[in-house]
Formats: structure tokens, C-alpha cells, sequence
């Protein structure tokens, strides 16, 4: 199910800071706009509380993506990243079937174990239990879209019997998308994603993608079955375009070579928008044909060019 391999995403900032208010209805229209640029992926910021002093007013993840669902039509849909932990698994397989049913099969599910403990206090989930509490939801998830009846207990749950339809579109289930850095939670991605969703300097890119790849092997997966996604920003030089758009390859080799192949850039600044308008008409293309994102194919004429030339130039 490996659905993402050779795609950009794109963040939607769902948050803001105090004072200021997220606006849904410009959130709405963004992911609108992304679809007609042409990226493969919207992303949404998951929590439900983020911030004290400072404090994040946030809009609800699975609420916007409902509502981005209604309008769109191609564009796949995804938390970034869901805190699995802090939802009842039961509830959760409800909502996300609904979503996957009214996108017509466009949902991804991204989840982690979470990090914020006064969140997880707040909402009355023991923060040192959260990777136990993440796994049981998964196989709670995963029984209620693939099996006619669920019933069984769990260290946190106890379903007597339970029948759920509708089913998500996609079958078997919705494409996952797991959150993981350590170890243990790379076990989990091992077992359970089609995607591992990470952070980090490509030496450690590199180095998880190998752990990845062992954990894979010992349990008899095949590793390239799992894609490598990451969060990436949109680098600008606001005196150069030009440099900017050298420094976007530049920045991005190293994590094809590293074993990624799935980029989620975050949401740009309104005077980064033009910066995003080429990567979609230039850079998205040449992903998907696999053509290698480098200077020197650029200047092979691989990759056009004409659009980004440095300020001096047109003199």
C-alpha cells in the first residue's frame, strides 16, 4: 500500500498564536488552492490543547478536513501528525471512516505517540502509558474497518461486542502513517504503517531508514513496502529567488540519497508564495518522473530554469 512514493504534501497552518485566531474559512480555501497546484497531499497540525503562556489556538484536525473534503475532489487528506493516544479508539474509527467516505476513499492516517504530557493530563490519558495506549488503539482501529464484529478487552478498553458500518472506502483499511524517531516506536512503524513520517539531518534520516529496513526484515516485510516521508520548510532568500530555488535542491538531495521519498512542506508565508508556485509547476513534476533533484541536473537542462534566474541577470 505504498501510495505516496515520489509525492509532495502540503502543510496547512491550523494554528496560530495568541491572539490571533485561525481563520477556517481561508483554511478551507488554501487546501482548495493547493489541490489546483497540483500537490498531492494536504497536511493538518493535530491537538486539541498546544500552549499555556504562550498559548496556539488551533482548529480542530478531522473538523477542517471534513469540511476541505466537501470541496475538493483529488487531493489526498491527512493529519500531520494525529496524537493517537488522546482520542477513544472506538469514537476515532467512526470519525475517520466518515471522513474516507465523504473524501470517496482520499484519507491518509497520520498518528504519533504525542509529546505534550499537560495535553494528555487535561484530557485524562496517563502520558507514560501513551506507546502501550497507541498500540491497543491501532489494533482497535484496524479490527473495526477490516472485521464484522469486534469484541474483546484491553488493558484501557472493553468492547463486548461492536458492529461498525460504513466501512472506509479504501480497503483494507486507509493508508497509515506513522510518527516515530526512537526505537520502539520504529518497531511499531515496522509493523503497522505504509509510511514512517520523521524529522531530522539526513545522517539520521539515513540512519533510522537502516533500523527501519532490519526491523522490516525480522518480521519477514519486505522494506520497500514502507515508504519515508518528512517534513521539510520552504527555503527562501528573499533578495535572490534564484539562490532560493538552488538552495530547495540543494537541501533536498541529501534526503533522496538518505532514503526519502516523500516530502510534506510546511505552510509558506504569504511573501513565500511565489517560491511555492514553482515548486509545484517545476519541482513536483520532476519528482514523479524520478528525475534526481540536483544543481547539476538543472544546469543539464533536465529541469527548466528559465523562470528562476538571479536579479542581475534581467539587467
Amino acid at each position: 500500500m505504498a501510495l505516496l512514493h515520489n509525492t509532495y504534501g502540503i502543510a496547512a497552518r491550523n494554528f496560530t498564536a495568541y491572539p490571533e485566531m485561525p481563520d477556517a474559512r481561508a483554511l478551507v480555501d488554501y487546501g482548495v488552492r493547493m489541490e489546483q497546484m497540483g500537490f498531492d497531499s494536504l497536511w493538518v497540525w493535530d491537538h486539541i490543547l498546544l500552549g499555556v503562556e504562550p498559548n496556539f489556538p488551533i482548529i480542530d484536525s478531522l473538523t477542517l478536513l471534513t469540511a476541505i473534503a466537501a470541496r475538493t475532489s483529488r487531493i489526498k487528506l491527512s493529519t500531520g501528525i494525529l496524537v493517537l493516544p488522546l482520542r477513544n479508539p472506538v469514537v476515532l474509527a467512526k470519525q475517520l471512516a466518515s471522513i474516507d467516505q465523504i473524501s470517496n476513499g482520499r484519507l491518509l492516517m497520520a498518528m504519533a505517540a504525542g509529546w505534550y504530557k499537560r495535553e494528555f493530563d487535561a484530557v485524562g490519558v496517563p502520558f507514560e502509558q501513551r506507546g502501550k495506549i497507541m498500540d491497543e488503539n491501532l489494533d482497535i482501529l484496524k479490527r473495526f474497518w477490516t472485521e464484522d464484529m469486534v469484541k474483546g478487552e484491553w488493558p484501557h478498553h472493553k468492547i463486548p461486542a461492536g458492529v461498525m458500518y460504513p466501512k472506509p472506502v479504501q480497503k483494507p483499511r486507509p493508508p497509515l502513517v506513522l510518527g516515530a524517531f526512537g526505537p520502539r516506536m520504529l518497531k511499531i512503524v515496522a509493523t503497522y504503517a505504509d509510511t514512517w513520517n520523521a524529522f531530522g539531518t539526513p545522517k539520521e534520516m539515513r540512519e533510522r531508514n537502516q533500523m527501519l529496513d532490519d526491523y522490516c526484515r525480522e518480521i519477514g516485510r519486505d522494506p520497500d513496502t514502507l515508504d519515508r516521508s518528512l517534513y521539510y520548510w520552504v527555503p527562501t532568500t528573499d533578495a535572490d529567488p534564484w539562490a532560493s530555488k538552488q538552495a530547495f535542491y540543494e537541501v533536498i538531495n541529501p534526503y533522496i540519497e538518505a532514503g526519502v521519498n516523500q516530502f510534506i512542506l510546511d505552510q509558506p508565508r504569504d511573501d513565500q508564495l511565489n517560491m511555492l508556485e514553482w515548486v509545484a509547476a517545476e519541482v513536483l513534476p520532476q519528482f514523479a518522473g524520478e528525475v534526481p533533484h540536483t544543481v547539476e541536473t538543472a544546469a543539464a537542462g533536465q529541469i527548466d530554469t528559465s523562470a528562476w534566474k538571479r536579479p542581475q541577470d534581467h539587467l
